[in-house]
């Protein structure tokens, strides 16, 4: 008799980071934003940069690394990156793992603040140099290609040093936006394309026997962005966003899938609900996951 493969995922919290609550919340005003996250004294609100961990009984998957501790001290100042070395590696650690046991890493897209948990802490001395050294890197290839010629309106967001470091390691491999990537004999990743925030975005699409999850990464960085309109400052082509992020809320609610939230301080995933008025709201949520084995309510299938 062939039993289940057991998938499971833990969410694994890497350098916290404070931005501009303004900029993070586009042209909503703040009288309005304040009530969902509270600003300090700059004006800059509290954000997690959260991965997520799938095991099988033979991969160990990473979906994004987060800001990390890359930076030059002013600049980890700036941003208000906590604590000043690479969190994500002391999460990983404290499941008894080492960041060299991760197999491969999904990177939805190249800005510092989802892909610089890659790189080794700031050493005045040296340049940090890349992690993870068993791990395939895969990056989409409309991203890709963003994150070596950008625009100047986004060529800080990317860390150049990165995109050689990966593409000397012989482990990057370039993803077409209708790839599906199978791992064992349930898991399987397909992509939701999104190019609001920045061309070429892949949101990985989880599905197993039980169970589906879609990482929304900066479509919809945490709980106050599911309010359709709401999008951020840094988005790129914000009312591409409110159709792309309408469209998946609309299929989550519906099919009641989980969903990954990067950003959010406190929720790391969530299944949507729609009420009378046509708003989307988070019917159940979890703040952490670890080892944890997703399934939905049979009553929902």
């Amino acid at each position: 008799m062939m039993t289940e493969e057991i998938i499971l995922f833990s969410s694994i919290e890497g350098n916290t980071q404070k931005l501009d609550g303004g900029a993070m919340f586009g042209n909503a005003p703040k009288e309005l934003w304040k009530h969902w996250i509270e600003p300090d004294e700059n004006n800059r609100i509290q954000l997690a940069c959260r991965a997520l961990l799938i095991e099988t009984s033979n991969v160990k998957i990473l979906i994004e690394t987060g800001i990390g501790a890359y930076m030059k001290p002013k600049l980890q100042a700036r941003f208000g990156i906590h604590p000043d070395s690479n969190q994500l590696v002391h999460s990983l650690a404290s499941l008894g793992l080492n960041y060299a046991d991760i197999t491969h890493i999904i990177l939805s897209h190249l800005h510092f603040d989802h892909a610089g948990g890659l790189l080794s802490d700031y050493d005045a001395n040296s340049d940090s140099e890349l992690l993870f050294p068993n791990a395939t890197f895969l990056v989409g290839e409309k991203q890709w290609e963003r994150a070596n010629n950008p625009h100047p309106r986004d060529r800080a967001s990317y860390i150049p040093r990165l995109h050689k470091l990966l593409n000397a390691s012989g482990r990057l491999k370039l993803l077409r936006q209708d790839e599906m990537l199978s791992f064992g004999k349930t898991l399987e990743i397909s992509f939701y394309l999104s190019s609001g925030h920045t061309p070429g975005m892949l949101c990985p699409r989880l599905k197993w026997d039980n169970g589906e999850l879609i990482f929304v990464a900066d479509l919809i960085p945490g709980l106050p962005w599911i309010h359709a309109p709401i999008t951020m400052g840094y988005d790129r082509f914000p009312e591409i966003l409110v159709d792309e992020k309408s469209a998946l809320l609309e299929e989550a609610a519906l099919n009641r899938t989980f969903l990954f939230f990067t950003h959010d301080p406190e929720t790391a995933v969530a299944i949507i609900d729609k009420n009378e008025k046509g708003r989307y709201y988070a019917n159940e949520t979890i703040n952490h996951l670890s080892r944890t084995h997703l399934t939905r309510d049979k009553n929902d299938e």
